[in-house]
């Protein structure tokens, strides 16, 4: 791959941790930035306004049960305020797509080369599950986005 030296560089740890360990801070560090940008490129006062008005209109659908014209109505203006929240938050995954798939491939040729195409990097203790490098990287970045989106009140 072109760019091996320029992330052997940026991700230097990587020789000095265990394989799953260096995974894991890689993911860390790439949705920390991923979640930065989206915190930066978009309206957030706006997203949390819109995320008001879907859970206002999810329990007035709740509570439109018994009347379908009512709810097929609040459904389709639900869907309209939720296309809306997703074009909003669209542009930050369009910009920050290419570098992570650049990423991801870095990855894989670094940390999956060996038995198979994702070869175990851990051993989860007592249920003897073996994790490749993509279920930790997918696992870690889960949980930090929850944690930094939480801590950066990001909606």
């Amino acid at each position: 791959m072109v760019l091996d030296s320029f992330f052997n560089a940026i991700f230097f740890f990587k020789d000095l941790l265990h394989p799953a360990l260096a995974v894991a801070v890689i993911a860390i560090i790439l949705t920390a930035i991923v979640t930065l940008i989206y915190k930066l490129l978009t309206n957030q006062e706006k997203m949390r306004q819109m995320k008001e008005e879907l859970k206002t209109l999810q329990k007035e659908i709740r509570e439109q049960r018994k009347n379908p014209e009512k709810m097929m109505e609040l459904q389709k203006l639900a869907m309209e305020k939720n296309m809306a929240y997703m074009k909003h938050s669209m542009w930050p995954t369009f910009i920050t797509l290419i570098p992570l798939l650049m990423v991801f491939g870095w990855i894989r040729a670094t940390f999956g080369s060996g038995e198979g195409p994702n070869p175990v990097l851990w051993e989860v203790p007592l249920i003897g599950w073996g994790l490749s490098w993509l279920w930790i990287y997918i696992l870690v970045s889960i949980i930090t986005s929850i944690v930094l989106r939480k801590i950066f009140k990001i909606y």
